[in-house]
Order: C-alpha cells, then structure tokens, then sequence
C-alpha cells in the first residue's frame, strides 16, 4: 500500500514536471489573444501601439477623461528614449538628453508633456499595469490636459531587463500653432 501510494506520488510529480516544462518554452500567447500580451523580449517583437492607444484611452475614458491619439513625432521621441536606455542598459529620464529638452527640440510644440519609463516589463499589459499601481505614473496616464501619446519598446538582450518602455503623453500647444497657420487676407 506505502509502495503504491509513493509511485502514484512520483508519477503525480512527474506529470507536473511535464506540464510545467511545456510553460517554461514560447511566452507569446496562443493565437487570438490580444496583442497586449506579447512577449516583447525578443528580437523581432514588435509593440503594438494601437493597442496601447485603445488600452491608454480606455483607462482614461473608464476614469472621466478623454482619449488618447498616436502622435508621429512622440512616437518618434519615445524611440529614441526606448533604445537610448536599452543602449546604455540604464532606466533613466536622462538616458539620451533630458526629458524636457528633448520635447523642446522636437517638431511637437507641446504645452504639457510628460514621461513614463518602465524597463523589465516583457509584454504591454505588465507595463501599463505597473504605470498603473504606481502613482506618479497613473498621474501621467491621467493627466486632464493631454491629447495626444507617443509610445515604444527596445529589446536588450545583454540586459537584465531585456525590455526598455516609454510612454509620452502631450498636449499641443494649440495657441502657438494658430500663431504660425496663414491667416486669410480680408482683401
């Protein structure tokens, strides 16, 4: 009876073995689930950034807030963050210039701007979620004034992190760009 009972033991331990080595391979999900869960530590993943857009938006429309749009030129400036931290294996505003200045010497006129940084969150999801229970970062995300977000993420592979994010969240300054639009003539 002891003999049967440790053999059923071994084979129960062997098949949890199994079941667990089966996990332990592929972290991208099955296919069909959203693309938030993509493991992006790797080197031919890809963010998608709709996907943070419409996940973004919606935890500002769930909070009384507006949306969120992809903006070409922080999407550009959250690259370069992205890489620069991933380059230098460093989490840090600062990792290619500072964050203000790098808004300033950029072709978006901002108003407001802010910044996320995130690094070892290997899917979408793990990184909102953490901006998310972090206050300055949920701050950042629900910030009333901004319209438009520039988002990405770098793989590091000699890193530990293996993944660097950033999030930037603007808002235009809509009275220096109705400054320098043409203005029709009266004549």
């Amino acid at each position: 009876m002891v003999r049967l009972s440790a053999a059923a033991f071994g084979c129960g331990l062997l098949m949890a073995a199994a079941a667990l080595a089966g996990c332990a391979g592929d972290n991208n999900p099955p296919a069909g689930l959203p693309s938030f869960y993509q493991n992006l530590a790797g080197a031919d993943a890809k963010l998608d950034a709709s996907a943070a857009a419409a996940m973004i938006s919606g935890y500002r429309t769930s909070n009384g807030l507006g949306p969120v749009v992809l903006d070409p030129e922080l999407m550009r400036l959250a690259g370069e963050q992205a890489r620069a931290m991933a380059a230098r294996d460093k989490l840090d505003h600062d990792a290619w210039r500072p964050f203000q200045e790098r808004i300033r010497q950029s072709h978006f006129d901002a108003s407001v701007a802010v910044e996320n940084i995130g690094a070892g969150y290997h899917t979408l999801a793990e990184a909102f979620s953490g901006w998310r229970d972090s206050p300055p970062h949920r701050a950042n995300m629900l910030n009333r004034a901004v319209t438009k977000m520039g988002i990405a993420a770098a793989y590091a592979p000699q890193s530990k992190y293996k993944v660097f994010w950033s999030l930037i969240l603007a808002r235009p300054d809509e009275q220096h760009e109705s400054e320098m639009r043409p203005h029709p003539s009266n004549s």
